[in-house]
């Protein structure tokens, strides 16, 4: 080995072990963990190994119900959000003078504690025995009755569910896209404009495609995030997700470590690995289309 990749070598060394120590390791231990039956927590012994574990949990309804508000939660929001964050963007870029102070403003919700912003939503959604909230006084104003969504309907509390996340998401895809359109050369606007091109034409064939990269990496990056929901959820419904039928397949695995059924560290490495999987198969077809349209 030459001087100059040992020196290489010797500077990656504490980045190699770090990640050893924290990523790989562990990585390892949650694959032993989840082929490990019988697993019992205080003796720390096992049966043996097999595939009981994933067998148990793609049969727990609370898994399954876990998995199907994530669906739910990734599907509405990943693109809406995107959505609603590409046109407040174009909006902003279309005002020079103040596009500092406003992108200020829409990202100060990005800089605010999770749980904090939480309360929030729950004390303007929540219906208690003092008070419907803002959110149902506003519906009362137009002739229809209070819903509770908070301990109400499931349609009820994945909609606030989901405003909650779009509302999160929305500061770092405004900073992202914003920056984006920023870095768009204005000579291809001036050339279309000389052309007589109309806005949306210029929108289609100029912003979107130059922008594209950006998009394409807020949405993989959101697809990734939303199926790590967990913290959105406990801010507004506590932390007794499946009573609330609200849980996430994050909760499902910090319930099955430390929550009311704790202690199955087996199972909870059994879920991770079924998460790994979902989340690698979709980012891998979200390079795949990005690769052909970015």
């Amino acid at each position: 080995m030459e001087k100059k990749d040992f020196k290489g070598w010797l500077y990656l060394l504490p980045a190699i072990l770090f990640l050893g120590l924290f990523m790989v390791y562990p990585l390892i231990d949650v694959v032993i963990y989840s082929v490990e039956e019988g697993y019992n927590f205080a003796s720390q012994s096992f049966f043996g190994y097999g595939v009981y574990n994933f067998s148990y949990v793609l049969h727990d309804p609370f898994f399954m119900q876990a998995i199907k508000n994530t669906f739910i939660i990734v599907i509405i929001t990943v693109p809406l959000s995107t959505l609603i964050a590409l046109l407040i963007s174009l909006g902003l870029n279309s005002i020079k003078p103040l596009r500092d102070l406003y992108q200020t403003v829409f990202f100060l919700p990005y800089v605010t504690n999770t749980l904090a912003v939480g309360l929030v939503f729950m004390i303007l959604f929540k219906k208690t025995a003092y008070s419907d909230g803002l959110i149902n006084l506003i519906i009362n104003f137009f002739g229809h009755e209070s819903i509770d969504f908070i301990d109400g309907p499931y349609a009820a509390k994945m909609f606030v569910m989901c405003f909650y996340t779009i509302w999160i998401v929305l500061p770092f895809k405004i900073l992202i896209l914003t920056s984006a359109l920023a870095s768009v050369p204005q000579t291809y606007y001036n050339a279309a404009k000389v052309d007589g091109t109309s806005k949306f034409r210029i929108f289609y064939k100029i912003t979107l495609p130059m922008i594209s990269p950006m998009i394409s990496y807020l949405i993989i990056t959101g697809f990734i995030g939303a199926f790590k929901a967990y913290s959105d959820e406990v801010a507004i419904f506590g932390t007794n997700l499946n009573a609330a039928g609200m849980n996430t397949i994050v909760g499902y695995v910090y319930d099955m470590l430390y929550g009311n059924s704790g202690g199955y560290p087996s199972y909870a490495s059994a879920a991770s690995l079924i998460l790994f999987a979902i989340v690698f198969t979709i980012t891998v077809i979200n390079l795949m289309v990005s690769r052909k349209n970015v």
